[in-house]
């Protein structure tokens, strides 16, 4: 049985209160750990050392050092990737070839921000000879870091990595459902030579959240997760106006025209919207097909469904496990049953698969509902599971109309052989990211983020490291007269 602790100003600790929570897996509902449950008490702690850290030993370290960190914490996570690949199937319930990419995506994001580190000076700016003029990029101060269920260790990299590259401390609040791969990741910093305080782990539930984004001694504070909390989060923060980063979901349309290569449409199709038993923020659940080839294109994906694989993450044949959580797969229910009850159309799916091994855990069955239309609740709101919803479109204006009505903004899809068409949709579609004729595909080095309700700020890339720091104009006059002006 997995014990974790609180990781405090360089010390492994019990919670003041000796607080517990037990962790399930979602594939048969064990109990597989008991994780340490913080309370407000704990977080002011590891806030009260996180600041002592940065404005002390942590501000001397120089760009060099950090850059020679974040490489470590690659290779350490390399090292060890098979043993946190093994912690994230068992947590989340996702195949373990989907963890063990996730552990190679988040060794690169490391790496990457390690050499965008080490490329870092100020700039000069013009000026008079007797004067230097700096632009400088400087760390914010303490970063409160809180990351979500579904890809527990890659997202916090993607909030830690540039946090500590750019000479901040951290304090991290990962998922109370799934802190077992942030607890070892912090074991492996553990090994490292850091300063106390520079990084510290607090598990527990919305109170410690709500203490990261009130406290004033956080100076800034990156969420991902639900909108209801980032809400709250948002205006938690105004107390001294910290620095936010929001990644709030969305409802990201895959759009087909009936131009587009359709073999390649279907399968990722079915990718968009199943990887992880589409617990995916950027997933593809809205599938929206041309009127022309829409009947065939439904006809396809529902031959294909029924030959998913559906089991254990660590089983090879495995192809989508279950869903995270009980909450999770009672949701996913009702909103398959409110989409049948506004009219749509059940394909397939929609209920638990049928056998004994499915009895225990939080399993659904792929799920196609097609005949939507855009003004059904299944069309607007995100359903964070193993579902697609498929609408008929008649003409390039009407299907951008269509999937720009969403108040989220975080993703799309174009299908189609007309690159003129897709660079119109493409440009015309607000999204943060859109893909053309391929779906999900991300890099270190091109920023992830959305528009509208899906969040505030971007993360990876080199706008992913800005976030982190505050710009600063440093002048120095070098050959001081006086001007003589008052009084002379």
């Amino acid at each position: 049985m997995i014990q974790t602790q609180l990781y405090i100003d360089g010390q492994w600790q019990s919670p003041i209160d000796s607080g517990t929570r037990p962790i399930v897996s979602p594939a048969d509902e064990s109990v597989i750990a008991h994780a340490a449950e913080a309370t407000r008490a704990d977080a002011r702690l590891a806030i009260a050392a996180a600041r002592r850290a940065f404005d002390g030993p942590w501000r001397q370290t120089t760009i060099r050092d950090r850059a020679k960190l974040l490489n470590q914490i690659a290779g350490l996570i390399e090292r060890d990737a098979e043993k946190l690949a093994h912690l994230e199937s068992l947590n989340t319930g996702k195949t373990l070839t989907e963890s063990r990419t996730d552990m190679g995506d988040i060794a690169a994001t490391f790496r990457y921000f390690a050499g965008l580190v080490a490329s870092e000076s100020g700039a000069v700016n013009e000026a008079p000879h007797h004067v230097i003029s700096r632009t400088l990029r400087e760390p914010v101060g303490v970063c409160g870091l809180i990351t979500p269920w579904n890809y527990p260790l890659l997202q916090a990299a993607w909030k830690i990595a540039p946090a500590l590259g750019a000479g901040n401390t951290v304090v991290i609040k990962p998922s109370n459902l799934t802190p077992l791969t942030t607890h070892h990741f912090t074991q492996l910093v553990a090994e490292l030579d850091l300063p106390p305080g520079v990084f510290n782990l607090v598990t527990g539930g919305a109170e410690v959240g709500a203490e990261l984004a009130e406290s004033l001694d956080v100076d800034l504070v990156s969420f991902t997760g639900g909108a209801l909390a980032g809400e709250s989060i948002m205006k938690a923060a105004t107390g001294n106006f910290k620095r936010i980063g929001l990644e709030l979901g969305g409802k990201n349309p895959n759009i087909v025209f009936a131009d587009a290569d359709l073999d390649a449409a279907v399968d990722y199709a079915l990718n968009a919207a199943f990887f992880h038993a589409g617990q995916v923020c950027s997933a593809g659940s809205r599938l929206m097909v041309e009127d022309s080839i829409y009947d065939a294109f439904i006809g396809r994906l529902a031959e294909r469904l029924p030959r998913i694989v559906i089991g254990n993450g660590f089983h090879g044949e495995t192809q989508m496990g279950p869903v995270q959580s009980a909450q999770q797969h009672d949701k996913i229910l009702g909103m398959v049953q409110a989409g049948i009850a506004e009219g749509a159309r059940l394909v397939h799916g929609g209920k638990r698969p049928a056998g004994d091994v499915y009895k225990q855990g939080y399993w659904l069955e792929p799920t196609l509902l097609a005949d939507v239309t855009a003004d059904m609740k299944i069309a607007k709101e995100e359903i964070f599971g193993p579902v697609i919803t498929a609408e008929r479109f008649g003409s390039e204006a009407e299907a951008l109309r269509a999937a720009n009505d969403t108040p989220y903004g975080l993703a799309a899809a174009v299908w189609t052989r007309d690159l003129d068409k897709a660079n119109r949709m493409s440009r015309a579609l607000r999204f943060g990211t859109v893909w053309v004729n391929d779906y999900h595909p991300y890099f270190p080095e091109a920023p992830w983020g959305g528009y509208k309700a899906s969040g505030i700020g971007r993360e990876l890339a080199r706008i992913g490291l800005d976030e982190y720091t505050e710009l600063k104009h440093s002048y120095i006059n070098l050959a001081p007269q006086p001007m003589g002006w008052f009084g002379a």
